[in-house]
């Protein structure tokens, strides 16, 4: 049987005879790793549109919606812009929000775009309101032209450049036909769904963006394509779509981050982003006073649902500190903001803390006393962090999440209310209308505390990725139940017997050492915990006796200095020695990599770190002298 009852007896003082009562408070213990979340409060079955107008707009019009301290005030053009009084960059309340998202709207309608077109988005974290296909903005031009045929976008909307990236420059560059195409009717035999390319103006100097644009004669100015009336046919078009809106369809394609393989785009329905948004604020106990600073790539889940949606949805503010990650400017927004929240992976988060030691250290005074809570997620979060982060920014409330693009993306999300060890410790316990189960390779659910394949199912389920049926078996009907179907995550977790999940890697970064099964992130956490160690990745090195071993690969604190024994050392004191590692790589020493592979979204590519280690193991490079 998978559940016991127990029961704890607690004391109170009531008025009784002999001064005390009895309350039961019931504990519910699992004995095998099998969860399913509460089914209160129902799932929100509105489509998107639909419930931001009834809900959000409709109660908190006049309640700070969006604050982007890197665009200038009416950068989109159109009617006389309150901008709530600020002059310096763009700041909406929900009532504008909603105004430039239906000109937008409508525009997108004027251009032509129908029910079920796939519109394309490269941008960095920017203002704009209609959002389908979501595309990195890192991508290379051959990986961004096999993105938009895979979705077969139609309608694609970039900035002239990020860094150094030109997005505009490149595509003609490399399609001539689009330089002469018409607005409207590209014509580009290797994009053969393209038909509109929009660009949108985010740069200080109006002269560069011409010279972006040059004689690309397709490009049509972002305001341009803003329809401001509200009495034409493009308002009643609109209105049409939104009425045929149903909370099942897909709503946005998502790519994978691609971190062991080539992307895929994730299905997302209203059903999934719109709850999986809710869940994830009401974890974190958002209230329309909060204002969050939201980091994350907005091409990425969480910057879009578990930052833009679970602080909409809760009539809380989002301010976009800058188009790509810059501590310096994160610093500044939280503290002129006055954020109640920060997002972000662990590598946001460590220059964020150094960032703030440095301004310290100079003589500045940080009031950080704003911050609150936030979520840290997109991959393992070290526990050494996660303290530095309540005990230095005064995120006290801070929620670690867990999940991934296909499952909208959070099925396991932490809360205030646990304790400070399971919220460092863990990733939770499963979210609402969720179940989740941790099996071994036959495919049997684990006893608790035994490691395994973590595998989800419920609401937050993507439909498929995108017109790939075979990529899309990864989703798996359950043999006893066919209606039910599990996503198989890929990951490696322990659940304990009060639900609470503990991810330990990729099941397929596994370490196997002589027979033994070795966790990455135990080993990184350990690492981590060291002054000197800023970031650690620890991954499989092919061997002649073991068949693997453990190699390290090290990101020191600027102007610190460790040999390779003593990282080895920091293992085999923190830990069962078999962790230790054989081989140890220092970022940024001669002949190694100035930097850790990693996807747009933060996460370290541990496909690409093993073959790294491969090549540099076969010279020798890296070995520790025993």
């Amino acid at each position: 049987m998978a559940f016991l009852w127990r029961t704890s007896l607690s004391l109170r003082l009531t008025g009784s005879i002999t001064g005390k009562s009895v309350s039961l408070r019931t504990r519910w213990l699992i004995t095998h790793s099998y969860v399913e979340g509460p089914m209160d409060p129902p799932l929100e079955h509105r489509p998107l549109p639909v419930y931001f107008r009834e809900e959000i707009v409709g109660k908190h019009a006049e309640r700070r919606a969006l604050v982007s301290r890197h665009e200038r005030p009416r950068t989109h053009g159109g009617p006389t812009s309150p901008n709530m009084g600020v002059r310096t960059h763009l700041s909406w309340d929900f009532q504008e929000f909603s105004r430039h998202i239906d000109a937008t709207a409508r525009g997108l309608a004027s251009l032509g775009v129908k029910k079920g077109d796939r519109v394309g988005v490269v941008m960095g974290n920017n203002s704009v309101g209609a959002i389908l296909v979501t595309l990195n903005p890192t991508y290379r031009l051959s990986e961004l032209v096999e993105a938009l045929n895979v979705a077969g976008v139609s309608h694609l909307f970039v900035v002239p450049r990020i860094r150094t990236s030109r997005y505009v420059r490149g595509l003609s560059a490399a399609f001539p036909d689009m330089r002469c195409s018409a607005p409207g009717n590209i014509q580009a035999a290797e994009l053969p769904s393209l038909r509109n390319l929009v660009v949108v103006d985010d740069m200080p100097d109006h002269r560069e963006y011409l010279e972006e644009i040059g004689d690309t004669k397709c490009a049509i100015d972002f305001r341009e394509m803003l329809v401001w009336r509200e009495d034409g046919t493009e308002q009643r078009r609109v209105k049409e779509l939104v009425d045929s809106h149903h909370s099942d369809e897909v709503i946005n394609l998502q790519f994978t981050s691609g971190t062991t393989g080539r992307p895929k785009a994730v299905s997302l329905t209203h059903l999934n982003i719109l709850n999986n948004g809710l869940s994830n604020g009401r974890c974190m106990r958002l209230t329309a006073d909060d204002i969050l600073c939201n980091v994350p790539p907005l091409f990425h889940c969480f910057g879009l649902v578990l930052g833009n949606l679970a602080a909409w949805s809760h009539g809380a503010c989002v301010v976009y500190p800058s188009s790509v990650f810059h501590p310096e400017a994160i610093v500044d927004a939280v503290v002129e903001e006055r954020c109640t929240a920060l997002h972000g992976v662990p590598t946001h988060f460590l220059g964020v803390l150094s960032e703030v030691q440095k301004r310290q250290e100079a003589g500045e005074k940080l009031d950080l006393s704003c911050l609150r809570t936030g979520i840290a997620a997109g991959s393992p979060v070290p526990i050494d962090l996660m303290n530095q982060l309540i005990d230095k920014l005064n995120m006290v409330d801070i929620t670690i999440a867990y999940g991934m693009t296909e499952t909208s993306p959070a099925s396991f999300q932490t809360t205030p209310a646990d304790s400070i060890a399971k919220r460092v410790e863990t990733v939770g316990r499963v979210q609402p209308h969720v179940k989740a189960k941790v099996i071994d390779r036959e495919g049997k659910i684990v006893p608790v505390g035994t490691p395994g394949e973590i595998c989800v199912t419920g609401y937050l389920l993507q439909k498929g990725y995108w017109e790939n049926e075979e990529q899309t078996k990864v989703m798996r009907a359950d043999p006893k139940v066919p209606s039910v179907v599990w996503m198989y995550t890929g990951d490696e977790g322990i659940m304990d017997e009060d639900g609470y999940l503990r991810v330990v890697g990729r099941v397929k970064d596994l370490i196997i050492r002589g027979g033994e099964n070795l966790f990455p992130v135990q080993i990184e956490n350990v690492l981590v915990t060291h002054r000197f160690i800023r970031e650690a990745a620890a991954v499989s090195v092919p061997d002649a006796v073991y068949g693997e071993v453990v190699g390290v690969w090290i990101v020191l604190e600027p102007g610190a200095t460790m040999t390779r024994e003593e990282v080895r050392k920091i293992v085999s004191d923190g830990m069962n020695p078999q962790n230790s590692p054989d081989w140890v790589w220092f970022i940024g020493e001669p002949g190694i990599a100035k930097e850790l592979p990693k996807t747009g979204s933060g996460k370290v590519m541990k496909h690409v770190l093993r073959e790294w280690s491969k090549e540099l193991a076969r010279d020798n490079v890296g070995k520790i002298s025993k």
